[in-house]
């Protein structure tokens, strides 16, 4: 084992603030303070940075400025599309019906639990396959059959598999129904083109590429008519009220430009060390698998279940070799119960313990890939006599493991 050094492969969690983006945000921590709603001159300065902003998004999600709603983030936006869209179903006498998948945020499924549970929704999961991809047959079956909205995750943020939202936007629109997607893992890594994808909705997080915590958006198609699920002063267009965090818009579409210019850049950057990372993590770590698509999956993003090895013991003996990572989504950290995202993927309880979530960033390099591989590599040995139990079965079968060849 070489020598202890700091390694973040936790960028699927969150990103650090870009530079140039805190660069810009600066003065609007300190000389353009005004509240953007005032009328006088120092909260028109705020609108009118705003609002310039607010077109330089729309420019990149090929859309109007006018369909674009700041907020707080991914999931505050995931619950304004599906809270709104369910509402405003209700209120006209249409369907109460949810369509989603069993993989998707929890700011979605627990949204749509809970709106089936409590206020007399009825919310259909569509079933995915081993990679976590939504079958698209049974998403149409799901649509004839009308619905409030739909909603489907664009890149998973736990298997990082990408799925194929023009196809599955055709199934919602030929039928009627709203589709929205949370497309917060996605955000600076693929196409934002909302025309091209076929969504109606559609959510980002800032912190995801490079831009500050706490600032997100919600793109809403004209047309699509949602009920306000956070009244207040009307801010939004009505969508979601609070007074505008300026620094942080700011901060959101200037991260959002550079992901945009330097994206085929930053993905060859991304690509090259993913494929590295699962080559070597696949040849120095007995009955490893690659979850997800093979192919079809983010540029940043490799995940792996490793049989045997418990993910949590696992994260705490990497973080002290100064390695972060996760076992999943951010917001399940730490939950000892298997990954509901593992298990709606047909991996076994036992198996869906045994994730694991790496993620590169602009600041990875090769030497960091390698660091990690052996200290992988090292910490699975030592479970593995620690806990010795039925460590090479997954899913009810003996796993080995696969050639680098054979999954890039």
């Amino acid at each position: 084992m070489r020598e202890r050094h700091s390694v973040y492969l936790d960028h699927s969690a969150s990103t650090p603030l870009d530079a140039r983006v805190l660069e810009a945000m600066l003065p609007f921590f300190g000389d353009v303070y005004g509240n953007s709603s005032s009328a006088h001159h120092f909260g028109r300065a705020a609108e009118r940075a705003i609002e310039a902003a607010r077109e330089r998004v729309a420019e990149i999600l090929h859309c109007q400025a006018s369909e674009i709603v700041f907020t707080a983030g991914g999931s505050e936006s995931d619950n304004l599309a599906i809270r709104g869209a369910a509402w405003r179903s209700r209120q006209l006498g249409k369907s109460n019906r949810l369509i989603s998948t069993p993989v998707e945020h929890s700011a979605v499924t627990n949204t749509i639990r809970q709106l089936d549970s409590l206020m007399g929704f009825t919310a259909e999961f569509v079933p995915v396959d081993r990679a976590g991809l939504v079958d698209a047959a049974a998403f149409e079956r799901a649509c004839q059959q009308g619905a409030a909205v739909a909603s489907v995750i664009y890149a998973n943020n736990e298997l990082g598999s990408v799925n194929d939202l023009a196809r599955l936007s055709r199934s919602a629109r030929r039928h009627g129904l709203p589709f929205h997607t949370d497309a917060v893992q996605a955000g600076g890594q693929l196409t934002l083109d909302v025309d091209a994808l076929g969504v109606d909705m559609l959510s980002l997080s800032a912190h995801k590429f490079y831009g500050p915590k706490g600032a997100g958006l919600l793109y809403i198609r004209n047309g699509i008519e949602l009920a306000s699920a956070m009244t207040g002063g009307g801010h939004e267009q009505g969508q979601r009220a609070g007074t505008h965090n300026t620094a942080g818009i700011i901060g959101l579409a200037k991260a959002l430009e550079l992901a945009q210019d330097e994206q085929a850049e930053r993905n060859a950057h991304f690509s090259a060390l993913r494929d590295r990372l699962v080559a070597g993590v696949l040849r120095a770590v007995a009955g490893a698998e690659l979850s997800g698509h093979p192919t079809q999956r983010l540029p940043s993003h490799v995940s792996f279940v490793l049989p045997g090895i418990d993910a949590n013991a696992l994260l705490m003996h990497l973080d002290m070799w100064g390695i972060s990572a996760s076992s999943g989504s951010a917001c399940k950290v730490g939950d000892p119960a298997p990954s509901e995202i593992l298990l709606a993927a047909g991996y076994s309880p036992a198996a869906a313990k045994c994730g694991l979530r790496l993620s590169v960033g602009t600041g990875t390099t090769t030497a960091d890939i390698d660091y990690v591989v052996d200290a992988l590599a090292e910490a699975a040995k030592k479970l593995r006599k620690l806990y010795p139990q039925e460590s090479f079965r997954a899913n009810g079968r003996q796993s080995s493991a696969k050639s680098a060849a054979d999954i890039v």
